[in-house]
């Protein structure tokens, strides 16, 4: 695993370790906060992150998904548990290693650009070139290279002020990007834009991650964001993660009520694909094989397909292989089911 959490815990106050130890299985935020003053921010949190993947985390405003991202590079120190990235501890770094990680590995995009204003476009991309002790010249042209990918080629002289909401926030994802870090940490990068330029750049993030297979863990409140961008899914709610999946799953098996709740509005026709309703072929009869289409064509797509035939079709992995089986039947129930939960 690129990331691996263990155990991790964040409290805030005086003296979040002796308070630690005293916390037991059914105390709630509440009630710490209420007895002994300190907000129990993360609690008992273990993750195995993948590389390569996005990994989104998402919960409710106050639910700890921000504290816990910064906790990966250690901006806020957990209070118990373990980092891991790529086998080491982060956790027990020095000052020295830990600018490195920060400097080389870890790259992070805040929610308000954080964009420096008396610094032009291409200084603020190459300013972490600059503090790596990369050559002005070759920093530059680094910092050209990716105002290119992320479609700003021209902009580099201009000012942040000078530039759109989804243009600074190109800006910040560029100079993320311009260290060619292995993980990319965003916390709510895109929740200050309108939402035309947020799906926009979501796309934007969907393409680069194509090209770049970077590992991302990607910080949101908004399920439909987390749906659309995210290989897996990480819900968390007062500190604790109830939930990790990828969308189909957890669109079609929520772990508790505070799940369905963010489930209930969501189209299941644009996220569950053939892969995660199709059936063995053993289980339909006379199965004969009509053009296949892959595990991760949505339902959406599949409606016109399966309306036109009358026979299954096959479900085929990335190889050509036959995995499973689809009909008009199967598709309805799956649709059929959120109206029963709504």
């Amino acid at each position: 695993m690129k990331v691996q959490l263990k155990n991790i815990w964040k409290i805030f106050g005086p003296s979040p370790k002796h308070i630690l130890n005293t916390i037991e299985a059914s105390n709630s935020r509440a009630d710490i906060l209420a007895d002994t003053g300190h907000v129990l921010a993360v609690r008992q949190v273990n993750l195995d992150i993948a590389a390569g993947e996005i990994f989104v985390v998402m919960g409710l405003s106050g639910s700890g998904k921000s504290t816990l991202i910064r906790c990966l590079s250690r901006l806020i120190e957990p209070t118990e548990g373990q980092v891991i990235i790529n086998g080491r501890d982060v956790t027990t770094m020095n000052e020295s290693q830990l600018r490195e990680l920060r400097r080389h590995t870890v790259s992070m995009v805040f929610q308000r650009f954080g964009l420096f204003p008396h610094r032009r476009v291409i200084e603020n991309v190459a300013y972490g070139l600059e503090i790596q002790g990369v050559p002005a010249a070759e920093r530059r042209d680094k910092a050209q290279q990716i105002l290119e990918l992320v479609g700003l080629n021209g902009w580099g002289d201009h000012f942040p002020h000078e530039l759109s909401g989804g243009m600074q926030q190109r800006v910040g994802l560029a100079r993320a990007l311009a260290v060619d870090p292995e993980i990319l940490l965003c916390d709510e990068p895109f929740s200050a834009l309108d939402p035309l330029i947020r799906r926009d750049m979501q796309n934007e993030l969907l393409n680069l991650q194509q090209a770049l297979q970077k590992t991302i863990i990607f910080i949101t409140h908004d399920f439909l964001e987390a749906l659309k961008i995210g290989d897996r899914i990480a819900i968390m709610k007062d500190g604790l993660i109830v939930q990790v999946g990828t969308p189909q799953e957890i669109i079609t098996n929520p772990a508790d009520e505070y799940v369905r709740e963010f489930i209930q509005d969501v189209p299941r026709s644009r996220v569950l694909t053939a892969g995660s309703v199709m059936k063995a072929v053993s289980e339909i009869p006379g199965f004969s094989k009509n053009p296949g289409i892959l595990t991760t064509t949505t339902l959406q797509d599949l409606i016109p397909l399966v309306a036109a035939l009358d026979g299954p079709l096959a479900v085929e992995d990335e190889t050509g292989s036959v995995v499973g089986i689809i009909n008009r039947e199967i598709v309805m129930m799956a649709l059929a089911e959120q109206g029963a939960t709504e």
